[in-house]
């Protein structure tokens, strides 16, 4: 990962796992794209809600997977920061997201553009779920959380990187 070291770290609860979000909010503005990887239960959702509570976003952080997109308007930014608004995107049910070589890519890629995304970073923050292989063309840098589970265990362990 280019830009930032590449960093982990330990979460054993999804209270953890938010708290981590919301860290990382700290750190983000309207223009930056977040690229969340893992398997089912990795807590991709999770760390989506604590982002979104580290931005003050308004509304319930649920998983968009049966909607796509859902956008948060801006609200109060915990600290006093500029408020952001952000869109939580699930990739997951866009064509063949993050296949590579099987033949739908094309299909995913006019899914996402229809999704107008791009225009959607000049005034939110963008958190993807199922995002890797699909949505970094959308900006010139991205924050990358790659999300595993340990085996027969609720640890989840984190890396994150900005990628440019």
């Amino acid at each position: 990962m280019a830009d930032r070291t590449q960093t982990s770290i330990a979460l054993p609860t999804t209270e953890d796992t938010e708290a981590f979000g919301r860290r990382l909010a700290v750190e983000l503005a309207a223009g930056d794209l977040v690229v969340l990887d893992g398997p089912l239960g990795a807590g991709k959702t999770a760390l989506a809600r604590g982002i979104a509570a580290g931005l003050g976003v308004q509304g319930r952080v649920s998983s968009p997977t049966f909607i796509i997109a859902r956008e948060h308007r801006a609200g109060e930014r915990p600290g006093g920061g500029e408020p952001v608004a952000m869109v939580h995107v699930d990739a997951y049910r866009l064509g063949l997201a993050g296949e590579a070589g099987s033949g739908g890519g094309a299909q995913t890629f006019d899914e996402l553009d229809a999704l107008d995304l791009d225009t959607d970073l000049a005034g939110a923050v963008v958190v993807v779920e199922w995002g890797e292989g699909v949505v970094e063309h959308l900006a010139d840098r991205h924050l990358l959380v790659r999300l595993r589970r340990e085996p027969e265990s609720d640890v989840r362990t984190a890396e994150w990187g900005w990628v440019s």
